[in-house]
């Protein structure tokens, strides 16, 4: 098959192309996966049954989300969330640097201290939304100090999802021929975090520094709540507390979360007779994120069954020419197709591993340098894709009042910032280990 009219490569092309036209992310993904079935040859019965049985991949990642919804709608109703916001607005006095560093550490804090993802942010950027508009602040900017707190703790921290991204890793690299340890990784991925930070530098310093202005548009009920912390405060930071905690113990994101939120109705730090209440604004906050999520699991089975990522991988395979540098960057463009496609750099590890570990042992690569090439080839894609929760999240915060358009204003910002220095940096660390 020709390199050029490879499935995957159209069909993310076409999906890039649909979304920068405005068609619903969901909508695009299935459109798309059909094309690349049909380019394939596949029968359309045959695609949908492969597109529906994929959805069930990312099943887990969904009902994560729905229950870490809910317990960002107990943050809320117990005004833990509204005690916080007011609380950064005070700190911050009118430094919009302030806000956007305060916020890129509770990104961080969302991966490992306290695993609720993408759930906070519907959740604090709200409240802050009217401050923002007071600073004139580029949302594009809180976009990528967002994206940046959800994508560099997992490359480079052995924590929370951190842990679970660089063991999958480890595992998957051990399991198709090269010995690695989750140690060797985060050893080696030091400098794919360096990368990301001087992205988020660009963005906050240079491209999104200037001012713009949004009008002020009441997207909520204004609540007025003391500033000190209550007992039901301290229950539900207790509660988060047992989410990582179960969280770490068990492996099981569903189930941390499913404690945190049996921990707050235990205790009545909210009463049991709001649950119904809880888990309807819980799908209504990351309801559509999870859906997306299961959509993009189903369009990823496609793309498996077609059989394409191997013809891709061996289609590149001869211009890489013995050069290990020129190897690393054309495994880094693969990389970026498949995980800007399905939207997620976990579901990407079993496939890259397939095709790039035998890659990475014929060229004679160094586990560190293996490594580096094959964490940064996962993760690209992940800031920029518009399946992607390190999209879809700062979007559903910062678009609350209608201004905030999800692909040029998240998607494109982020890809731009993120995606660009990773594939230097790693080209980088091939040449420095």
């Amino acid at each position: 098959m020709n390199l050029f009219c490879n499935p995957i490569i159209l069909s993310v092309i076409l999906l890039c192309i649909l979304c920068l036209c405005r068609v619903n992310v969901l909508l695009a993904l299935l459109v798309c996966a059909l094309a690349a079935g049909k380019i394939a040859g596949m029968h359309a019965a045959e695609i949908m049954n492969v597109f529906i049985s994929g959805m069930g991949q990312n099943s887990e990642t969904a009902l994560s989300y729905i229950l870490l919804g809910t317990f960002a709608a107990a943050m809320s109703h117990t005004g833990l969330a509204d005690v916080l916001a007011k609380r950064i607005i005070l700190l911050i006095k009118n430094n919009k640097f302030v806000l956007i560093l305060i916020l890129a550490l509770l990104a961080c804090a969302s991966q490992n201290l306290i695993p609720v993802h993408i759930a906070f942010i519907p959740v604090i950027i709200p409240p802050l939304i009217h401050l923002m508009n007071r600073l004139k602040l580029d949302r594009r900017s809180v976009a990528c100090a967002l994206a940046f707190g959800l994508v560099t703790p997992y490359i480079v921290l052995p924590a929370g999802f951190g842990l679970i991204f660089q063991r999958l890793l480890a595992d998957n690299m051990t399991n198709n021929g090269m010995k690695i340890t989750v140690t060797d990784v985060w050893q080696s991925v030091w400098i794919l975090g360096a990368g990301l930070l001087s992205g988020l530098l660009w963005a906050v310093l240079i491209s999104y520094r200037k001012q713009r202005d949004y009008e002020n548009i009441s997207f909520r009920e204004e609540r007025r709540r003391s500033l000190r912390f209550t007992g039901s405060h301290y229950i539900t930071l207790l509660a988060a507390m047992a989410t990582l905690a179960v969280q770490l113990w068990t492996k099981s994101l569903p189930l941390g979360a499913l404690i945190g939120l049996t921990v707050i109705f235990g205790t009545r730090a909210i009463n049991p007779e709001k649950m119904d209440t809880l888990i309807n604004e819980g799908i209504g906050l990351m309801g559509y994120v999870a859906f997306v999520m299961l959509v993009a699991a189903g369009f990823a089975g496609v793309l498996k069954s077609t059989g394409s990522i191997d013809s891709l991988v061996n289609g590149l395979i001869p211009y890489m020419m013995n050069s290990k540098l020129l190897a690393s960057f054309l495994m880094l463009l693969i990389g970026l197709f498949i995980t800007i496609g399905i939207g997620t750099s976990f579901g990407t590890i079993p496939i890259l591993a397939v095709l790039f570990v035998p890659i990475f042992v014929n060229l004679g690569f160094n586990p560190a340098e293996a490594i580096v090439v094959f964490a940064a080839a996962a993760a690209l894609g992940d800031a920029g894709s518009p399946a992607s929760g390190t999209t879809l999240g700062p979007s559903a915060g910062l678009n609350i009042d209608g201004q905030h358009d999800h692909i040029k204003d998240t998607c494109i910002p982020t890809f731009l910032h993120y995606n660009i220095p990773l594939i230097l940096f790693a080209l980088l660390g091939v040449i420095l280990f």
